[in-house]
């Protein structure tokens, strides 16, 4: 099939290279490229750089709504577009422009967790499952009919970064699935029942509140690992916590209980991996060669 690819980060970019090896990616969109770095400059975004070293077209407008950037979509006589975390909105004009629609790669079992931050909710929330649904996409915010869903175990010790990677690679095999079987397909609707949304991670809610119960505070560690942290306080540094697992023991909230294992609200948690500011995410016994916790976290 002729494809247009439309992603943007990290995420995204297995989809793009399942998809370039098998059919032909006519063009790749993806955001702008953005000042990162010591020196602020302009540096492409993970898709954009995978996508010039595939020697795929490459454009990164900054909105799709100008009517000649429209032109210049239909213009590729896509037969279909994928999108996988883009970060743009599609105005129906792009949606009904390739032959066969587009469809969206979304990391959750719609209707639950649309929106933003799917994964990070999945495990924030204790979801034991989660997956990716290939979705015929609409002018909604993941509302589309559901084409082909591939369900998969959260892992009890599971971190975002980790259920990330995976849910890529089950992504990447779910819409060749998909490419293959199109138009047979049949495109389910959503329920009404069961929606929830998967809001954007406000860096507010990573500070640990050693009050709340030990399975709360292993997700949040997990859930926000490792971006932006989930984060404590030890002698003043603001230590970030990103692997942990549940434990034995019980004390006051904050009570350090042996090595790097915290009472919490009821029950106990042991952190496996954490990073001090400025440094590398360090295994918790390393991390603990230079850092004394004291008695009580806050």
């Amino acid at each position: 099939m002729r494809v247009i690819f439309m992603g943007t980060p990290d995420f995204s970019v297995p989809v793009l290279e399942a998809l370039s090896a098998r059919h032909e990616v006519v063009c790749v969109y993806c955001q702008p490229p953005r000042p990162a770095g010591r020196g602020k400059k302009d540096r492409p975004s993970p898709v954009q750089a995978r996508a010039e070293a595939l020697g795929l077209a490459v454009r990164h407008p900054v909105g799709l709504r100008d009517a000649a950037e429209q032109e210049r979509f239909a213009a590729l006589k896509a037969d279909v577009a994928v999108v996988v975390a883009y970060g743009l909105i599609l105005p129906r004009s792009i949606l009904q422009a390739p032959r066969l629609g587009c469809l969206n790669i979304h990391a959750s079992l719609l209707p639950r967790w649309r929106g933003a931050a799917p994964i990070h909710r999945a495990i924030m929330a204790g979801d034991d499952r989660t997956g990716v649904c290939i979705m015929q996409m609409d002018e909604g915010l993941d509302t589309g009919p559901v084409l082909l869903r591939r369900e998969t175990p959260i892992g009890a010790e599971e971190t975002t970064a980790d259920l990330h990677d995976r849910l890529s690679v089950i992504g990447a095999e779910a819409i060749l699935q998909a490419l293959d079987r199109l138009p047979d397909l049949m495109a389910v609707p959503q329920p009404g029942e069961g929606v929830t949304y998967a809001a954007k991670i406000d860096k507010a809610e990573a500070r640990i509140d050693w009050t709340c119960p030990a399975p709360e505070v292993d997700r949040q560690i997990r859930g926000l690992s490792p971006f932006p942290g989930a984060w404590t306080e030890i002698a003043g540094e603001r230590v970030k916590l990103l692997r942990s697992r549940l434990a034995e023991g019980q004390g006051a909230p904050g009570q350090v209980l042996g090595a790097f294992t915290i009472a919490c609200g009821s029950g106990a948690v042991e952190v496996l991996e954490a990073q001090r500011e400025g440094k590398r995410p360090m295994a918790a016994h390393e991390l603990l060669r230079g850092l004394v916790l004291p008695d009580i976290l806050r």
